[in-house]
């Protein structure tokens, strides 16, 4: 490919968000250049991580089968009780997890449009199914979802991403691997025209009309974890690709952008403590351990230190790695009776999980080096503070503590009937919340609010959608929603200047 090719839209990323604007790039007639950082073995940036989960506006079962669930036999939509999402509630629950700090546009965006865009998405062939087993529980012989994202793609996040990728070969999209950004080329009026890039035979200038920057945050970065997120961050783990270091964050701010959102806060969550330092290809996202509502997390102290019934868990997981960051070697520890062992996720099946089993409490402390009358004192405690109740992990059971500090506001069971399995965990960093101010046109704004000419932005670096804490799905979603505006803006830019 030479030099001096010249595109419409240059778009800096290959995961979820930045095919998304390729192929809506594409759609507006644009010739498309992607620029992925990563080798081709290692591409699709955190979406092929993920579960492949989407939260969007629906209304039920039913509504669903007609376009985006067209996969499903009777027999299996007998057993299924899936309650719809009205958008209301979508907003509702972004408002109150980021306590009222989500931007109102960029949230009437990803609500307004999602529907639509999982109707895009699934016209350019990527298949759905339900989330059995990850979200859902089996009550009286039917799987019940709860929590809002209830839909994932086929395959998880890396047959997501390979259904994109597919996509994006078939529109014509070309791609270059192991080609990273390394600053925005801008022409003597402002407008970006391009993008200096380091690939395998060194720098090198590319040319185009409009560039859509959808190459992450900067959770793969540990200084800027520690200049943004605090002390320590520097040692947590990481998720997904070891590529998103900020660098398009880096380079828009480097020309003037904005800079928005939870900069201080990130998407983090219990992870295995003997995952790797990076996300593992082969095991994916079942190092996260995400079925602590029905049991209780303890620190090596042998103390509980959150809620573990706040909410549902698609509510309150990205914001518990944090603090599981504050705790005694940044490590606690979830633990479990014969009750409910039954009913956790797949995830901790896997042969890689650090974990241990015991016929009494003190064994167990024992095994995990938890302290022992620290956890025994804990655990005796909150069987006596769980009050009667029906228990139903589908729903909001409102079966509680009472008397103990933190409470636990729902699925309260004692931790009383042998054997008791305890898994260790840590933090890890999905992705982080800080990014670059956009306009409702997908457009990256300068510090006075006007848009940078020719620059666009999706995915994890746009800021002011999530703060403090995440609602599980948005974020694939979100990627999907502003990665198609983004594209599409960028492709109508491109039309107005011919």
């Amino acid at each position: 490919m030479a030099a001096a090719a010249v595109y419409d839209v240059i778009v800096v990323g290959a995961g979820n968000a930045a095919i998304c604007a390729a192929l809506s790039a594409s759609e507006q007639g644009a010739k498309v250049l992607m620029l992925e950082k990563a080798p081709e073995a290692e591409r699709g940036g955190n979406s092929l991580f993920t579960a492949g989960g989407f939260r969007f506006v629906h209304d039920g079962l039913d509504d669903l089968r007609g376009d985006i669930l067209q996969d499903l036999s009777e027999a299996e939509v007998a057993q299924i009780v899936l309650p719809p999402l009205p958008k209301q509630t979508f907003v509702d629950d972004l408002m109150r997890v980021t306590e009222n700090n989500a931007d109102e546009g960029l949230a009437e965006l990803l609500t307004g449009r999602s529907r639509d865009t999982m109707r895009w998405m699934r016209h350019h062939k990527v298949r759905f199914v339900p989330m059995f087993g990850r979200q859902s529980y089996k009550v009286d012989g039917k799987h019940h979802f709860y929590g809002g994202v209830n839909i994932e793609a086929v395959g998880g996040g890396w047959g997501l991403v390979d259904q994109l990728m597919k996509a994006a070969e078939r529109n014509g999209i070309d791609i270059r691997y192991d080609t990273g950004l390394v600053r925005l080329i801008q022409d003597k009026r402002g407008k970006v025209v391009g993008v200096t890039a380091k690939g395998p035979e060194g720098f090198e200038d590319l040319k185009a009309r409009a560039v859509v920057l959808a190459c992450g945050g900067f959770e793969a970065n540990p200084e800027m974890r520690t200049r943004y997120l605090g002390p320590g961050w520097e040692l947590c783990r990481v998720r997904g690709t070891r590529h998103n270091t900020g660098d398009g964050i880096r380079a828009a701010l480097d020309i003037g952008a904005q800079p928005f959102g939870g900069w201080s806060t990130c998407h983090a969550v219990a992870w295995d403590i003997s995952a790797p330092p990076y996300g593992d290809r082969v095991i994916l996202d079942n190092f996260q351990k995400h079925s602590y509502p029905i049991g209780i997390v303890v620190n090596m102290k042998g103390e509980r230190f959150v809620d573990e019934g706040a909410d549902y868990r698609n509510h309150t997981y990205a914001k518990y790695g944090r603090e599981i960051m504050k705790q005694p070697q940044r490590a606690a520890v979830q633990i479990f009776d014969a009750k409910t062992i039954g009913m956790v996720r797949d995830e901790y099946r896997i042969r890689q999980v650090t974990k241990a089993e015991a016929n009494s409490i003190e064994e167990l402390a024992q095994k995990l080096e938890i302290d022992v009358e620290g956890l025994t004192r804990t655990v005796r405690e909150f069987n006596a503070a769980c009050q009667p109740g029906t228990y139903n992990p589908s729903i909001l059971d409102g079966k509680g503590t009472k008397g103990i500090t933190p409470p636990k506001s729902n699925w309260a069971l004692p931790i009383d009937t042998p054997p008791y399995a305890g898994f260790v965990v840590t933090c890890g960093i999905t992705f982080t919340f800080g990014g670059l101010r956009i306009s409702t046109e997908g457009e990256v704004l300068d510090l006075v609010d006007r848009p940078i000419p020719g620059l666009y932005a999706a995915g994890e670096l746009v800021g002011g959608i999530f703060y403090g804490n995440y609602l599980g799905g948005a974020g694939l979603m979100s990627g999907a929603v502003f990665g198609r505006l983004a594209g599409q803006s960028a492709g109508r830019h491109i039309k107005n200047a011919r």
